[in-house]
């Protein structure tokens, strides 16, 4: 008897090793409870944290390099002028449950991304143009996707869309990424365990991944987030503010990663909406180059990186980040501090100082609110930064802090507000992911949006540009006209662009092949080749045995 469970245990040994794997168990933080674990109805960051460590893409961009590789299609092909684009998928790739993958499963996911019904997230990007979507099976491995209009950058569109089965009972449930959803507990945590079907093997042609399985702890409290990892109870963060980052930092230092400045920027801007509610010689303020130019040379840009974000971070360019290797105007750079200039260009719109106070030319001193989200520390502290600056120029600045959903409205439907600061994370490196915020009719075009048509000259030369760049194929063509569109931002500052803050990590040393990078995630973007060393978790507490809700 012995020596059949010895027999055992060595087969087991040898199995594992066989599929390149690890029993040990990686465990970090989502901040929410995840709202679906349907792919194609993502939207919450909980949610899109599993779709990542689950969800098989046809073409994923490497977060390093920032270029398009293939996963589950070996070659694509962009045809009729980005109209139509044509995937070869890889043959003999199994979904998690041993369901066949097939070019019918991509037909399936555009069919359900764009069902008017469903409403999916994930398919917004492929109704941004009018006309319908139409995907066609050729032949066994080959599928046509082709859209009413050119679509620049289309095949980076595909990085967010996790192929469904067609044909699995597990429907969304069976995927094709590293990992597959295996328990559930509510309010709790997620068990993500290894694909058994995966189709990546690693250069010596043992499969991946590594890792056996991940726990996903549902944690909203930050300073318990860091606690746990401290106690060697966490082996990751995958994002951190500078204050948690550096007391890591004190205790544990090798296991603090800054992977440089990141996409997010932190800006601020004024209400421009003809039909806000505030007084008509505030707007003209708001209005003028002049005025948004000066108080964007008023602001320290270097005491905010040094105070508000303890060094972590950069002082802001524009409306693209210098993490975004290719779309960065390199011919700008980021606003000088000068107050002495700041005073001479307000003088040319007849504002003066008076008493110690700013006057424009009717007499009405300068004094305004600026609203921000209540909880943010580092926006609060930017804020009053901001608001000491503007003082030594004889503005004052009054600081609102409200909850979301208040600012939001505000911002978005009363517009009973008169400038706001927030932070901006672009997760699409594209210019194409920006139109909402460019275009003059958009939503999302903060200082003055959902105009019928372009209240300014320098807005419908953006207006022009963006189009433009979204129809053409040429990406030289492409980056000239962005590039136009970022110096004119720059000249005109709609949107006064403060910092981009450092992505700020923590990895366990006990961890391999981990790679912080400066795009999100920053981290597990590459996890199907990590790998835990040797002596790792040996003295780590067993997890909870957990239940799976959704097991059919």
């Amino acid at each position: 008897m012995k020596r059949f469970l010895l027999a055992l245990v060595c087969f087991q040994m040898l199995l594992t090793v066989a599929v390149g794997g690890s029993d040990r168990e990686l465990r970090f933080c989502i901040h929410a409870e995840p709202k679906t674990f349907n792919p194609a109805l993502v939207a919450d960051e909980s949610s899109e944290t599993i779709r990542y460590l689950t969800g098989g893409v046809l073409i994923r961009i490497n977060r390093l390099t920032q270029n398009l590789e293939p996963e589950l299609a070996e070659t694509w092909r962009v045809m009729d002028f980005g109209r139509e684009i044509i995937f070869k998928i890889r043959e003999g790739i199994l979904f998690s449950d041993g369901t066949p993958f097939a070019a019918d499963d991509v037909a399936f996911t555009i069919r359900t991304l764009m069902d008017p019904q469903l409403n999916s997230p994930a398919g917004d990007s492929f109704r941004s143009g009018a006309g319908s979507v139409e995907a066609k099976v050729i032949g066994t491995h080959g599928i046509s996707i082709r859209f009413s209009v050119p679509v620049a950058g289309l095949e980076r569109l595909f990085d967010q869309v996790a192929i469904l089965s067609s044909r699995s009972p597990r429907k969304e449930m069976a995927v094709l990424g590293p990992f597959v959803v295996a328990e559930h507990r509510p309010g709790s945590q997620v068990l993500l365990r290894r694909n058994p079907y995966y189709w990546k093997r690693d250069s010596e042609g043992k499969r991946l991944p590594y890792l056996s399985t991940i726990r996903l702890e549902i944690q909203q409290n930050r300073d318990t987030e860091m606690l746990r990892f401290l106690r060697g109870q966490l082996d990751l963060i995958n994002n951190m503010d500078t204050v948690l980052f550096d007391r890591l930092g004190a205790e544990s230092p090798g296991a603090m990663r800054d992977a440089g400045p990141s996409l997010e920027s932190e800006q601020l801007w004024f209400n421009q909406v003809t039909a806000s509610p505030i007084p008509d010689y505030k707007k003209a303020w708001f209005r003028s180059r002049n005025f948004r130019r000066a108080l964007a040379e008023a602001i320290n840009r270097d005491d905010l990186c040094r105070l508000a974000y303890l060094r972590h971070a950069v002082p802001a360019v524009g409306p693209v980040s210098i993490a975004n290797q290719f779309w960065f105007n390199q011919q700008l750079a980021a606003q000088a501090f000068d107050p002495a200039g700041a005073l001479r260009r307000l003088q040319q719109d007849g504002f003066h100082v008076q008493r110690g106070m700013l006057v424009d030319s009717q007499g009405h001193p300068v004094a305004f609110s600026l609203i921000t989200n209540a909880g943010n520390k580092e926006r609060e502290r930017v804020a009053t930064l901001v608001q000491q600056d503007l003082k030594k120029i004889g503005i004052q600045l009054n600081i609102v802090t409200l909850d979301f959903p208040s600012l939001i409205d505000r911002i978005s439907r009363s517009f009973n507000y008169e400038a706001c600061l927030l932070g901006l994370v672009n997760v699409d490196l594209d210019p194409n992911g920006q139109m909402n915020v460019w275009l003059s009719s958009a939503s999302n075009h903060q200082w003055n949006p959902n105009q019928k048509s372009p209240e300014t000259s320098w807005e419908a030369e953006i207006d022009r540009l963006m189009h433009k760049q979204a129809a053409s194929l040429d990406p030289k063509e492409r980056k000239a006209a962005f590039d136009r569109v970022q110096q004119i931002v720059c000249e005109e500052a709609p949107f006064i662009y403060l910092v981009n803050k450092r992505a700020l990590v923590a990895v366990s040393p006990m961890l391999r092949n981990v790679k912080p990078v400066a795009l999100p995630p920053h981290t597990y973007w590459n996890v199907e080749y990590w790998q835990f060393r040797n002596d790792t978790q040996a003295s780590r507490p067993a997890a909870p045995k957990l239940e799976d809700p959704r097991r059919s």
